[in-house]
């Protein structure tokens, strides 16, 4: 369960966030969406403990981030893909995992489900966009969370590459996980979303399950422009 309670976050004298609340549940597909600068970005680095909140909080599990003894057994998370050029895919892994005693077993298991079984000795530098991307979620998946937090996922990923993200969140949520999708491709989060969660501004202006925010409106794209004022 991810829960975010009354959150506020001022940056540069202005609301990222002011006052926003919503959750996500497990089992579920959560689509976070909103605007460049709607403050989804500064909600996620709240949640994940990257940036403080000036009032409310972001808990997983019922916990801030912080305070989660091994994060990445409990929550995995994509913002960046944040690996060194000069390290191959299977190094950055080994090393993440030592940080939250994770098997290194492991690290070849993700290299599979992340669809690069031979790929984990390529350097992160070599790598194409795509790759770099599967290598970020094989990151997110290492201490087989519960929680998953995806900022743009898609980003890089030919159309295989999305089908197989779009299998790989959909079966997540289906075993139980809670997942938080943000992306600014609305249709592409309309396809794998249970609910979603419609930023703008820093406040929240939806929020329910994908046919209650869409309402008559015909799809989520024009259910987003319609609640953003036409913003891209």
């Amino acid at each position: 369960m991810i829960e975010v309670e009354e959150l506020t976050k001022r940056r540069g004298g202005r609301f990222a966030v002011r006052e926003l609340g919503f959750h996500a549940a497990p089992g579920r597909v959560t689509a976070f969406l909103g605007p460049n600068g709607a403050g989804k970005s500064t909600t996620l680095r709240v949640l994940l403990g990257l940036d403080r909140a000036d009032s409310g909080r972001a808990l997983v599990n019922g916990l801030p981030y912080a305070r989660l003894r091994w994060p990445l057994r409990v929550v995995g998370s994509v913002l960046e893909d944040g690996a060194h050029p000069a390290r191959s895919g299977r190094a950055h892994l080994a090393w993440v995992a030592r940080s939250n005693r994770i098997p290194l077993t492991r690290v070849q298991e993700v290299l599979g489900i992340a669809g690069l079984p031979d790929a984990g000795g390529v350097k992160v530098g070599a790598c194409s966009l795509g790759m770099r991307r599967r290598l970020a979620v094989a990151t997110a998946l290492l201490g087989d969370p519960e929680v998953l937090v995806l900022d743009e996922p898609v980003n890089g990923l030919d159309p295989e590459g999305i089908r197989w993200l779009r299998r790989l969140v959909r079966d997540f949520a289906d075993r139980g996980g809670t997942v938080l999708l943000s992306s600014h491709l609305v249709a592409e989060a309309e396809a794998v979303a249970d609910d979603v969660v419609v930023l703008d501004r820093g406040k929240l202006v939806a929020a329910g399950t994908v046919a209650q925010v869409v309402g008559a409106r015909g799809s989520l794209e024009d259910a987003f422009f319609a609640l953003t004022g036409g913003a891209a």
